[in-house]
């Protein structure tokens, strides 16, 4: 007999991983669950397991995504400082899910070798990009811009910035992010 509890699905690890961002999208990091996620996913309660162990796991590969991610828009943005700084609060109300696990190390596996690269490759975009618009020691200035668009988008996405801040993000983030080191 074959159902929609099949253990031959397609891609099983993908799978998991869209259901985690709509389940966080819907309620939080902290009330995801494997068994929901395999209820979303339709596979048995172990499925999960089996792929991420447990919860940290399936949450240190949600990170990893999303590193990853995050790196690929700061590429897309170029050389472009302003363009950077937008690119990363536009990810973070595109993919909050992500974004919401990301920088919270108490959720996943923080020494996780996969982890550490990715998020060492998207640090090393925001350090040279930092490093390239300034001409100066890359560390101090990137913590800085890192803070405020990171801020920035943090205020954003808690909807706790006033009304004539407007409803698009971009522009009210290059319009912030313009400001540093002019």
């Amino acid at each position: 007999m074959t159902s929609s509890r099949s253990y031959h699905h397609g891609d099983l690890r993908r799978t998991l991983l869209a259901a985690a961002v709509e389940a966080i999208a819907e309620s939080g990091p902290a009330a995801l669950s494997l068994r929901d996620l395999a209820r979303r996913a339709g596979v048995s309660h172990a499925a999960p397991a089996h792929h991420f162990g447990d919860k940290a796991g399936l949450l240190t590969a949600l990170a990893v995504q999303g590193f990853d991610g995050l790196g690929e828009a700061l590429r897309a943005a170029g050389d472009d400082f302003r363009e950077s700084g937008v690119a990363y609060v536009v990810f973070a109300v595109r993919h909050r899910a992500h974004f919401e696990v990301m920088f919270r190390p108490d959720l996943y596996r923080a020494d996780d070798p996969e982890l550490v690269a990715a998020r060492e490759r998207t640090g090393e975009l925001l350090r040279g990009g930092v490093s390239r618009h300034t001409g100066r020691e890359p560390d101090a200035d990137a913590l800085a811009a890192w803070s405020i668009a990171h801020g920035f988008a943090e205020l954003w996405l808690a909807g706790a910035l006033p009304s004539r801040v407007g409803a698009d993000p971009e522009p009210a983030a290059r319009a912030v992010v313009g400001r540093l080191f002019s």
